[in-house]
């Protein structure tokens, strides 16, 4: 097949740890890449945000990505974009007419809205994953959402209308079908893990030292709604214990970070600064490393549309203690793998953190079962299986949608 993966603001090669580089970045990338690997011919379609990249480069695999100029060539916050979505669908539409694509995947609401308005001259169906949802986002998030005001109308239009919606979780589908969105039109196909890269044992740059008995360890993007300020205030009633807090810039930045000040000003108040330890940015390379170095891995958002971390710590044999939101729901299996615990309670974090620090042959157990889980689910190549048949079930029966405004 030929397929074209539109995903306007997570280029697969951009760095990780930035405000708007995360997951969805990683699942684009590894997602072509397998797809690729299987012979299909894939290219990834994201926004030049640089008068310096080129206009295609190769990814591992065989996939290539190619810049679209939608906007000015420079960094805008992914919130900004919306005015470009026009100019990058345009471009979709010219280069699909000289070399048509058998589908396109669309990644995040405004990548769909784009790929809708490439995709229709020339009847080409649209496969969307929304990775997040607008209706999710403003219940969470109230006065601080800053998406656009249109983006939950969009998401429903583009729900409706697409051949069919990716959904990472069952979460994802009741917020779906509140959306309006039929059954039918839904799909589960979760995120992955490279479980070759995150395992027990890799190799990596050594993790820092220890500071006390047991370690904690919550990583990923740097930003509010991670809750990373749970894991600070549930450390106050977790005995001989550190935290070590992995993401954001590097760390020489993190005091101009407003979400590093943040936290650190919190474990002074707490009481906690000497065991709280923000290490910034960490080479991909040598997270595996980091992870394993860890007791247990916190995750502890106050909402979750998937969650890769997870998945990471799980397949590195390390056991889980996670907010029971979003695909955590799905992938962390409560009592096997890890804990799930209430959204905002520092206090049940806490009371899981102290049983399983004490428990080590329980770790263990929970560690094992983690990676078996892993590998038996959540492999990119099980991902790749699941896309690529929707892909084909898609192309069997592809009729046109309606008109997305």
């Amino acid at each position: 097949m030929r397929i074209a993966m539109v995903s306007e603001h997570a280029s697969p090669l951009a760095a990780l740890g930035g405000v708007d580089a995360g997951g969805q970045n990683v699942y684009v990338a590894r997602l072509s890449e397998e797809l690729a690997r299987r012979g299909h011919q894939v290219t990834v379609y994201t926004r030049r945000d640089s008068t310096g990249l080129p206009d295609r480069v190769p990814l591992p695999g065989g996939a290539v990505v190619e810049h679209v100029p939608a906007g000015p060539p420079e960094a805008v916050p992914k919130d900004d974009l919306l005015p470009y979505m026009a100019d990058f669908g345009a471009h979709l539409a010219r280069v699909w007419r000289r070399e048509r694509p058998d589908v396109v995947h669309a990644h995040f609401w405004m990548s769909g809205l784009a790929a809708h308005l490439g995709a229709r001259p020339h009847g080409i169906p649209v496969v969307q994953t929304f990775h997040a949802l607008g209706t999710v986002k403003r219940r969470h998030q109230g006065w601080r959402d800053t998406s656009p005001p249109q983006r939950i109308g969009i998401e429903r239009q583009i729900g409706q209308t697409s051949a069919r919606v990716l959904a990472t979780c069952s979460d994802e589908v009741r917020e779906l079908d509140l959306m309006g969105v039929p059954a039918h039109q839904v799909s589960v196909v979760p995120c992955g893990v490279d479980a070759g890269h995150f395992r027990p044992g890799a190799d990596g740059a050594p993790p820092p030292p220890r500071r006390a008995r047991h370690r904690l360890l919550a990583c990923g993007r740097l930003v509010r709604r991670k809750g990373y300020d749970q894991a600070v205030r549930a450390l106050t009633k977790i005995p001989d214990t550190e935290l070590v807090i992995a993401g954001g810039p590097a760390a020489a930045h993190l005091d101009r970070d407003q979400e590093a000040r943040r936290l650190r000003h919190l474990a002074h108040r707490a009481g906690v600064a000497d065991r709280v330890r923000m290490t910034g940015a960490v080479d991909p390379a040598d997270m595996p490393a980091l992870i394993g170095s860890a007791d247990l891995v916190l995750c502890t958002p106050v909402y979750e549309p998937f969650g890769i971390v997870p998945l990471e710590a799980m397949a590195c044999a390390v056991p889980v203690v996670a907010t029971d939101v979003g695909g955590h729901r799905d992938s962390v299996a409560d009592g096997v793998t890890g804990r799930l615990v209430p959204p905002e309670d520092p206090d049940a974090v806490a009371a899981a953190v102290r049983e399983l620090s004490g428990r080590p042959r329980l770790r263990h157990r929970y560690g094992a079962a983690g990676r078996e889980r892993v590998l038996a689910h959540y492999t990119w190549q099980r991902v790749a299986d699941g896309v690529e048949d929707v892909h084909r079930q898609v192309l069997t029966g592809h009729t046109i949608p309606e008109e997305v405004a």
